[in-house]
């Protein structure tokens, strides 16, 4: 049986990666795709971000699931912009069940030598945009009275510091503050809300050359098998890294009835990332 049968749900950040994976193993599952991503490439982000190729080529695997989807270029630090998509969406779809915010971006730093912009740009998108996503689409969770389920997709780096990282850091705490919050203000209208803390995923985000030059810095130019051999010394478990389905599968997991009474967690994807540290 499908585990999100006849739901809709919103993804952000849907256009390749983590975002492409939630969409596909919501869809698998039963559920209609809102799929929303930026579709352009923001200078200080040093790889390579979704485009409108990969949010179409998005809607087609969709598509083969046999649901219905909508595509939209939206920018999550648009707060007018994004109510306006989500409401013409979710009028064409016939509702909203599931949110799940996973539009973020990433780049390196010691947090002192960060630029003011560069620090900006990150809050703006990650925190901000998270806050967006939820004051664009909860309303309408709660108009419709039948409940819901809003994973915000934070990190590891939301639940420990990493050097390099701390801006991206602060920005995936705050996501898990505004997560414990929204639980408890949500819970009396049956709205389940959770993160879920990815830690290296094999996306462009952790698998670029100026993220491993920042475990390698004396290695100019690091390839993956270079790399590899780091990562898995930040793991318990015997892998250097997860893929964007192992996420997903703890996504659908928390916007199923399989964790109907589950809410204000967060939910570790890291092959014992955490324990290791």
């Amino acid at each position: 049986m499908a585990r999100v049968p006849n739901k809709v749900a919103l993804v952000t950040g849907a256009a390749k990666g983590m975002g492409r994976s939630h969409c596909l193993r919501l869809a698998e599952e039963g559920a209609d795709i809102i799929a929303l991503d930026f579709c352009k490439q923001k200078d200080d982000v040093k790889y390579p971000m979704g485009t409108a190729d990969d949010l179409a080529e998005t809607a087609e695997l969709v598509k083969k699931q046999g649901r219905r989807v909508l595509t939209s270029h939206a920018d999550i630090r648009d707060l007018e912009a994004l109510q306006g998509l989500v409401a013409e969406a979710v009028d064409t779809l016939g509702g909203l069940d599931i949110v799940v915010a996973n539009a973020g971006i990433s780049t390196v730093g010691h947090a002192w030598e960060l630029s003011a912009e560069q620090w900006q740009a990150v809050v703006d998108t990650n925190l901000t945009g998270t806050w967006n996503t939820i004051k664009a689409t909860v309303p309408q969770l709660i108009e419709q009275g039948r409940g819901g389920s809003v994973v915000l997709v934070s990190s590891v780096a939301g639940l420990r510091g990493f050097p390099g990282m701390g801006h991206y850091s602060a920005t995936k705490h705050g996501i898990i503050g505004l997560m414990q919050t929204l639980s408890q203000e949500l819970g009396p209208h049956n709205i389940r809300v959770n993160t879920v803390n990815p830690g290296l995923i094999n996306t462009d985000m952790s698998m670029n050359p100026t993220l491993f030059k920042q475990f390698m810095p004396d290695n100019p130019n690091p390839s993956e098998e270079d790399i590899a051999a780091i990562y898995k010394h930040l793991t318990v478990l015997d892998i250097a890294w997860l893929e964007p389905v192992d996420v997903s599968n703890a996504v659908l997991w928390l916007a199923s009835e399989e964790a109907r009474y589950i809410t204000g967690i967060s939910v570790p994807v890291d092959g014992g990332q955490l324990v290791r540290a």
